[in-house]
């Protein structure tokens, strides 16, 4: 493993729930710890499932949005904070990548082989957006009738709210990851999902989180 990449993950860790990547090389050999290709397959009906139980929805297509929009956030927080704080991106390598269910909370990630690689935006397209976030729309759109936008805001979303947790934990880190950040929304599949300001994002589409029992309206939604 790359040491300034492990280095870099177990400081961000401390930043918050969402930015913890179990680093133990013995979790690859570890039954409740699956390759995260699963959840682009066989493993993502039961996933959205669990979802759908927990908010008790009778719709997948929600389940299945907010399920993507809480996996899009475990992987932008650590990625994010390790580039901006650290100067290194951990090459969150799909096959290399573990989950593990989680409650509260979508589910946990593990890297035992992660590997360093320059931070340049188009790195970060390439590990989160190419490698995860691209292959999980998909999935979850062969899976319910989840409109491809909604889910793109989605991960603009959580890309945004990963900037606020770290802007507000290490304000250090708030101009230098909103520059990073920037440059993600403005390059697609995340450009034209909403609008960076001063008071935080606006996104252009909604996660359906209205749409469960009890919900409502989040702070960055289209509809507020």
């Amino acid at each position: 493993m790359d040491s300034q990449a492990r280095a870099a993950l177990a400081d961000v860790a401390r930043v918050g729930p969402f930015f913890a990547v179990d680093t133990d090389p013995d979790i690859a050999d570890h039954p409740l710890w699956r390759p995260f290709t699963e959840l682009h397959g066989r493993a993502l009906p039961a996933q959205v499932a669990a979802v759908r139980a927990k908010l008790g929805t009778d719709e997948a297509r929600v389940a299945a949005s907010l399920l993507f929009q809480g996996i899009a956030g475990r992987l932008w927080s650590p990625v994010l904070a390790a580039a901006v704080e650290h100067g290194v991106l951990p090459d969150l390598e799909p096959a290399r990548t573990y989950w593990r269910a989680a409650s509260p909370g979508p589910v946990l990630l593990a890297a035992p082989e992660v590997g360093g690689l320059s931070p340049d935006p188009a790195a970060v397209r390439r590990v989160v957006v190419e490698g995860h976030l691209r292959p999980l729309v998909a999935a979850v759109r062969a899976l319910t009738p989840v409109a491809e936008g909604l889910l793109w805001g989605n991960a603009a979303s959580a890309l945004t709210g990963a900037l606020a947790v770290l802007s507000g934990a290490r304000p250090a880190s708030a101009a230098p990851g909103r520059r990073l950040v920037e440059e993600l929304l403005g390059t697609p599949p995340l450009r034209g999902t909403g609008t960076l300001g001063p008071r935080g994002f606006l996104r252009r589409s909604c996660c359906l989180y209205y749409r469960v029992p009890g919900g409502g309206l989040c702070g960055d939604c289209a509809l507020g």
